[in-house]
């Protein structure tokens, strides 16, 4: 499963996605899904890296001000096209919010991220963005990057949508899910963002809190789809009703993406 991680110096949790087998016995192409963080603070060499993996469309799944705080870089000369949503309800972030009036800890983090997720799947914005994602993917020559801020929450979602698509076993979906925690540092990175928060909020988050919110767990993303199969019957009705995903689109997208 690590060799699925791109190592890069200032773009975190890069990785590979495809690359997996399915029940109907093919395989998932290797180098045509990528999942990452946001790429605010890539350097001139990730960037060039970057410009050499094929990369042809972009889904930006953050809110328009994470976008304006966070400007992506792109590679120079880079023509690709991006998909993002400007669905901007003026409200602060769930999370953001949660910062600044929970009690930061590992209990509170935990709980917080359940009803998150279990949330997403039907978001305005999440909607829209999801659909485009699963039209593209039925006929994008090149490799396809999604993302939103740390690459874990709204991504990991998406990614494991595509991987129910395609048929991918439940057991690599949430292995694939759960190498966020291998890919990002979280016990090296939790003390800086300790910090943060104490400055940002007032109060201090001990060392496990921070490290459950920056990390995943397995929980939430079957909260997630749990909540999916309660409102729409199964994850497959909520693609086909909710997402516009219907059989002829679901046969393209696995004939295009089979290795």
């Amino acid at each position: 499963m690590t060799g699925r991680i791109h190592r890069f110096e200032a773009l975190e949790n890069f990785r590979d996605y495809g690359d997996y087998g399915t029940a109907a016995g093919r395989r998932v192409s290797r180098g045509r899904l990528f999942r990452s963080a946001h790429q605010a603070r890539v350097s001139e060499a990730d960037l060039e890296r970057l410009s050499r993996l094929g990369i042809s469309t972009v889904v930006d799944l953050r809110r328009p001000g994470e976008r304006r705080e966070q400007p992506s870089r792109r590679p120079p000369g880079w023509a690709g096209q991006i998909i993002e949503s400007d669905h901007d309800d003026g409200g602060e972030a769930p999370h953001i919010t949660f910062l600044k009036t929970s009690d930061l800890t590992v209990e509170s983090a935990r709980g917080f991220m359940s009803g998150v997720y279990r949330q997403l799947a039907f978001e305005p914005p999440h909607l829209d963005l999801f659909a485009r994602y699963f039209r593209v993917l039925a006929d994008a020559e090149g490799a396809v990057l999604i993302h939103c801020a740390a690459g874990k929450d709204r991504t990991g979602l998406l990614a494991a949508l595509t991987h129910h698509l395609l048929d991918v076993h439940r057991d690599d979906m949430l292995a694939d899910y759960l190498l966020t925690n291998t890919a990002v540092d979280l016990a090296a990175r939790a003390p800086a963002i300790a910090r943060q928060l104490e400055t940002f909020t007032g109060r201090s988050a001990s060392h496990e809190a921070v490290v459950a919110f920056l990390g995943v767990e397995a929980a939430w993303l079957e909260a997630a789809l749990d909540e999916v199969a309660a409102r729409y019957g199964s994850v497959d009705a909520y693609l086909e009703r909710a997402l516009g995903v219907d059989a002829r689109l679901r046969d393209r997208i696995g004939e295009r993406l089979s290795a």
